[in-house]
């Protein structure tokens, strides 16, 4: 999996997974995320335009993470989810309710 970088400001990023986050490499994405949240970063936006998949280790990778920032007072975003199978999947574990998803307005 390959992670596309934009850095918007010295407290924001924005991570844009590439193909599907699974098993093999949502470590991948929690050691990025975890690299910014120790250089202070407080605003993180997990771009989901294309992504095709997110099993439950990518989930749980996210969670972690999630709880972390909390707990520097940060702030997780994830944003343009395209995939229906993912919509339906967060929308199954409520994770709305816990992270803000930005969705697309049709």
């Amino acid at each position: 999996m390959e992670n596309k970088i934009e850095i918007i400001d010295e407290k924001e990023v924005v991570i844009s997974p590439v193909g599907n986050i699974d098993f093999s490499n949502s470590q991948v994405l929690k050691k990025e995320l975890l690299r910014f949240l120790e250089k202070g970063y407080q605003k993180f936006i997990i771009d989901f335009s294309e992504v095709e998949s997110i099993d439950s280790s990518g989930l749980g990778k996210i969670l972690l993470f999630h709880k972390r920032i909390k707990e520097k007072k940060g702030k997780l975003i994830i944003k343009n989810v395209k995939s229906n199978y993912i919509k339906n999947m967060f929308e199954l574990i409520h994770l709305n309710k816990v992270i803000e998803i930005e969705t697309e307005l049709n």
